[in-house]
């Protein structure tokens, strides 16, 4: 990865932040984006201790599509081109769909799929005269097999997987590939955030409910970031240059759809 730069969304914490260390161990110049200027100067710090690639960050709130906009196109007039985009985002809050509020989904629409199709549009002229070009972005099993009780996230994770193979399609001429990675329970804050109601809905302890989630993959473990950062940093290199268009479940063998 050495010479490419990698804008990754999401990165002050778990799935987006172990793929900006990943990243950079592979040598390349990592990008930041997310919302806690304090989070991003303390991540842009490990990153530097891992390598000097002139690693740095961008301060957005995905809840502000034009904020997104307007700072992503401030960096590129630094760093020109991006050679890799990671899109990732919290997901919606828990919760069936038919109880969601319409705004609801209006919310997760902007913050998932319109922000990945802003940044993307930035991005991809870059990426088409470097030669270069890689997008993955990290959504969900849901995809596969709807969630119980995330009806808002299976509803959108839907939208942004269809609106990826599209691009897959379109931009595959000029050999810029985009592929999806979906998560399984992965040790993260959100997945904390989802035990905890579970637990208060249940009775049972948050660790008796991380526990059952492990469970449900044959390997009876959830993931650490890591490893789903792995399947990430896998799809951003050149030995997946002839990967496009795909849906990578990194799930432990959770979900029950080939």
């Amino acid at each position: 990865m050495d010479g490419k730069t990698a804008l990754v969304s999401g990165s002050t914490q778990g799935i987006g932040k172990a793929t900006a260390i990943e990243l950079a161990k592979m040598g390349a110049r990592v990008l930041l984006l997310a919302r806690n200027e304090d989070k991003l100067k303390a991540v842009v710090s490990e990153l530097n201790k891992i390598s000097q690639s002139g690693h740095d960050y961008i301060v957005a709130d995905f809840s502000e599509p034009e904020e997104v906009k307007t700072a992503v196109e401030n960096a590129l007039e630094k760093y020109k081109t991006v050679n890799i985009l990671i899109n990732n985002t919290g997901g919606p809050p828990a919760g069936k769909a038919i109880d969601a509020d319409v705004n609801a989904f209006k919310t997760a629409f902007d913050m998932h799929l319109i922000c990945n199709h802003i940044i993307t549009g930035l991005v991809v002229e870059g990426m088409k005269s470097s030669g270069y070009g890689r997008i993955v972005n990290v959504i969900s099993t849901s995809v596969k097999q709807p969630l119980p009780n995330l009806g808002v996230s299976n509803t959108i994770r839907g939208a942004v997987a269809n609106w990826s193979k599209t691009l897959s399609m379109e931009l595959g001429p000029f050999g810029i590939t985009v592929n999806n990675v979906l998560p399984g329970a992965t040790a993260t804050g959100r997945l904390d955030s989802i035990a905890e109601r579970k637990a208060s809905q249940t009775g049972k302890s948050v660790a008796e409910v991380l526990t059952d989630m492990g469970k449900a993959s044959p390997l009876q473990r959830v993931a650490q970031p890591n490893e789903v950062a792995n399947g990430i940093c896998f799809l951003a290199s050149p030995a997946a240059s002839y990967i496009n268009g795909i849906n990578l479940p990194v799930d432990g063998g959770r979900t029950g759809s080939l």
